[in-house]
């Protein structure tokens, strides 16, 4: 049974970074594509980045492109998404998430319903 457990988030100022990580307990963390989602009050989830299962792709947003990145450790089964320079409007709920049926394929989706394993979300806080 896949679980996804975040870690990292807390409460910082504007223009500070946090790391947050994502483990898996699983087996098969080496086969998956994992993204990174955020979901603000009131508005959608909201894809962030995604990394191949290798870890030789990744993908953003060009809002945060120079400011967060995406990576992976397949030994540690862990993923890490590292904020710099954040902003108060970045606050929200961020959440890891691991699709294989199109790893598989070779695709990487932006569209949280692609997704198969959703992690249970961490707060990430930015006050002004």
């Amino acid at each position: 049974q896949v679980q996804l457990v975040e870690s990292g988030g807390g409460l910082v100022q504007a223009g500070d970074s946090l790391r947050l990580s994502c483990t898996d307990s699983g087996r098969t963390f080496y086969r998956y594509t994992m993204a990174w989602f955020r979901q603000a009050p009131g508005k959608e989830r909201e894809f962030v980045a995604a990394i191949t299962w290798s870890g030789g792709s990744t993908y953003g947003t060009d809002s945060l492109k120079g400011r967060f990145s995406i990576s992976r450790d397949n030994a540690k089964n862990t993923v890490y998404l590292q904020m710099n320079s954040l902003k108060p409007d970045e606050t929200a709920v961020y959440y890891c998430a691991e699709d294989l049926k199109n790893a598989i394929l070779g695709r990487i989706c932006r569209t949280s319903s692609e997704y198969d394993y959703w992690g249970q979300g961490t707060q990430v806080t930015v006050s002004s």
